[in-house]
């Protein structure tokens, strides 16, 4: 648990979230559910920028101190409605989505670059499928990765 009723992933489910990105060094990626910072940091690692954003103002203002101290100049924290994106910064060549939601919203598939991935647990409030959703040709090519549990996607 951390701040503001949220918490974190377990570290065996950042890794797999990171991996099935499939980033490459090169992308431009946007997080939604910044939460307490460490899979930005872990995609400040693996990207050539993040932008991540959280609806808590709280625990945004802590993300961004832990992540300044820790020397992150590629990750821009943002406080706001993460189901609308950043449309000023966007395309984004992927976007990860840290909480859970029936279906993806509509405006970060917009966000979403040709070509590139979007990664979000979908389903009911009880149980959730990790999906990795391609842009093809602007349409979604959804792939079923694992079942998981995540916290409410709040707009």
């Amino acid at each position: 648990r951390i701040d503001c009723g949220q918490t974190i992933s377990q570290p065996y489910i950042v890794a797999l979230m990171s991996e099935a990105l499939e980033l490459t060094g090169e992308e431009s990626v946007l997080e939604i559910g910044t939460g307490s910072g460490y899979q930005a940091a872990i995609l400040g690692e693996l990207a050539s920028e993040v932008v991540t954003i959280e609806r808590h103002g709280r625990l945004m203002g802590q993300a961004d101190v832990a992540l300044r101290e820790l020397g992150y100049d590629n990750v821009m924290l943002l406080h706001g409605d993460g189901t609308l994106g950043d449309p000023t910064h966007a395309p984004f060549d992927r976007v990860i989505i840290t909480a859970a939601a029936r279906t993806y919203p509509p405006a970060l598939f917009d966000q979403l670059a040709e070509g590139g991935i979007l990664l979000a647990p979908l389903g009911g409030s009880d149980c959730q499928t990790l999906q990795r959703i391609r842009k093809t040709d602007g349409n979604p090519h959804p792939q079923e990765l694992i079942t998981c549990r995540f916290v409410p996607l709040v707009g």
